[in-house]
């Protein structure tokens, strides 16, 4: 079992999301987290926008606090739902929309990743490309 993620692998599952966000032409802001989502990695592709910096971050956060794919949030946090408002929350770190992802390993939470720079379905494109290297690393 990993405690956390080791960054060297943390290198190696954002390099594999940013060959997503070339092939598909988004510059993006790419982020894991431990399981706390603190971070562990970040890195800002050239051309990807700086808001994308903090809101890769927030993602990873989001995912690895919340244990959930931050997409997930979205339906409970309309007005109405069950969670509505919880984007306003935690010093507004928290993210209701598509682009992080927890990494668990047994179904527990070692950490998270998350992108940002595209629309909401082209980031989640590109995170799960890392969730993909991130599986072929731990799996």
């Amino acid at each position: 079992m990993v405690a956390t993620i080791p960054l060297d692998d943390a290198t190696e599952i954002i390099a594999a999301a940013e060959e997503k966000a070339e092939e598909i032409g988004v510059p993006s802001v790419v982020t894991v987290a431990n399981e706390e989502g603190n971070l562990i990695a970040q890195h800002r592709m050239d051309g990807a926008w700086l808001p994308s910096v903090n809101i890769s971050t927030d993602k990873a956060y989001t995912a690895a606090g919340l244990e959930m794919p931050t997409h997930e949030l979205a339906e409970a946090c309309q007005p109405g739902g069950s969670l509505y408002g919880l984007q306003t929350t935690d010093d507004d770190q928290i993210v209701i929309f598509g682009g992080g992802y927890p990494l668990t390993i047994d179904d527990e939470v070692v950490g998270a990743i998350g992108s940002s720079g595209g629309q909401v379905d082209e980031d989640m494109e590109v995170a799960r490309a890392g969730i993909e290297k991130f599986e072929e690393l731990f799996e």
